[in-house]
């Protein structure tokens, strides 16, 4: 099945005192989605984001919010990020016991919004294939979660192309997203294993031309 590209730029990669003029900036260059990183200090060594900024990026925009949580147990605060606005939401398998994983995402999709769930480098692809049906996103890290500006980790691909593989046969509609040193050239490995949705944070603020960096991963 044939998807199309999507440039995701992080939010977290924009200037916190002026990220209404970011967001609007992001808008005018193309960006048909924005990635949301929410992080609770205990699942990733870092604090960003909480639903109530969700849902102020929200009113600024009709993007569509692709969140990601990397909290501890998320199955406790997807009511509130729901509320708040998020499209996707997509959750760590590593954050919980396999059975809350499940309930999680059953719960996410009872809302009737996508649901997404997400791997660590270290994290075999074993640990999500029973879910590969039920996601409507598997978002793949590039580098570890928690910090932005880190370097692409390449021996990701073989993990990237083995899901990508599992997806054509089980769940071919869902999107195949990864996070984590993204520029326009390890966007293109990455579309070579099989992503279709590339989170952008540093490379696509401090693009000179955004429009431009969009185009040339989205159309090239």
């Amino acid at each position: 099945m044939n998807k199309e590209y999507i440039v995701s730029p992080s939010l977290l990669a924009t200037d916190p005192m002026n990220m209404g003029r970011d967001i609007k900036m992001l808008e005018n260059a193309g960006a048909k989605w924005f990635h949301v990183d929410c992080m609770d200090g205990s699942f990733v060594p870092n604090f960003s984001f909480g639903y109530s900024i969700v849902s102020a990026i929200n009113k600024l925009s009709d993007v569509t919010l692709d969140v990601h949580l990397m909290i501890d147990k998320p199955i406790r605060y997807i009511d509130e990020y729901v509320k708040a606005g998020a499209d996707y939401l997509t959750v760590h398998v590593e954050a919980d016991t396999e059975e809350n994983i499940a309930l999680t995402l059953e719960k996410i999709k009872s809302h009737g919004i996508k649901c997404g769930l997400s791997i660590k480098p270290k994290t075999p692809v074993s640990k999500i294939e029973k879910f590969l049906d039920k996601v409507d996103l598997v978002l793949v890290m590039t580098v570890e979660p928690g910090f932005g500006g880190q370097s692409f980790m390449p021996d990701m691909m073989g993990k990237l192309k083995e899901l990508s593989d599992k997806l054509a046969i089980v769940n071919p509609a869902c999107h195949v997203e990864v996070d984590g040193g993204i520029d326009v050239n390890t966007a293109k490995i990455c579309k070579e294993n099989g992503a279709n949705v590339f989170v952008a944070g540093s490379a696509c603020l401090k693009a000179d031309d955004k429009k431009a960096f969009i185009d040339a991963i989205e159309n090239n």
